[in-house]
């Protein structure tokens, strides 16, 4: 595990690869990447990821105030839009089955600095690949620097449970039926 908080689980090349969420930052910025192989068809990967407008899927205990992230696929999903929440972000733009990428509100960004989101899904050998970029304005004051450090360390622990999650409920439900249902 990278000590910055800057990354975990990817390749170098999905560290230097483009991301739609990094032209959405127009200060300095860094990036950070996190990634998790899923043994489950890439339609039924997304299905997860669209339920992070609805629940976190990380230490619900933290990020959902006790309540419990569900553990099975929603039937009625509204359907994804601009603007639409996405954790603590609002989406800015996607691409069903292939990414949901957030931009931090700008009340949040005046706090923080700006801060944006990609979570991808690709095929990968017989399942997929899930990849998470987060680009964060860099620079400012040395408290900013520090208070971005930290957050960078703690989302990384709290992102590392969220992929890890929703890799084992994927899996769990990957099975012929679900596969078909998923394409």
């Amino acid at each position: 595990m990278d000590l910055t908080g800057r990354v975990w689980g990817t390749t170098s090349a999905e560290q230097s690869a483009s991301y739609p969420c990094d032209q959405l930052v127009t200060a300095r910025s860094e990036g950070w990447t996190r990634a998790v192989d899923v043994a489950a068809p890439p339609g039924l990967v997304f299905r997860w990821v669209r339920q992070l407008t609805v629940a976190p899927y990380s230490y619900d205990w933290i990020d959902f105030r006790g309540r419990k992230s569900p553990h099975a696929l929603l039937p009625a999903m509204p359907d994804l839009s601009v603007g639409q929440p996405f954790l603590v972000f609002e989406i800015a733009s996607f691409r069903t089955g292939e990414h949901i990428t957030g931009l931090l509100p700008e009340a949040f960004a005046r706090r923080h600095g700006q801060m944006a989101v990609s979570y991808t899904v690709r095929p990968h050998g017989e399942g997929s690949r899930l990849v998470v970029k987060v680009v964060a304005e860099a620079g400012g004051t040395v408290g900013r620097r520090l208070r971005r450090r930290l957050l960078a360390c703690g989302d990384l622990v709290m992102m590392r449970k969220q992929l890890l999650t929703l890799e084992k409920l994927a899996e769990g439900v990957a099975g012929p039926e679900a596969n078909a249902a998923a394409e």
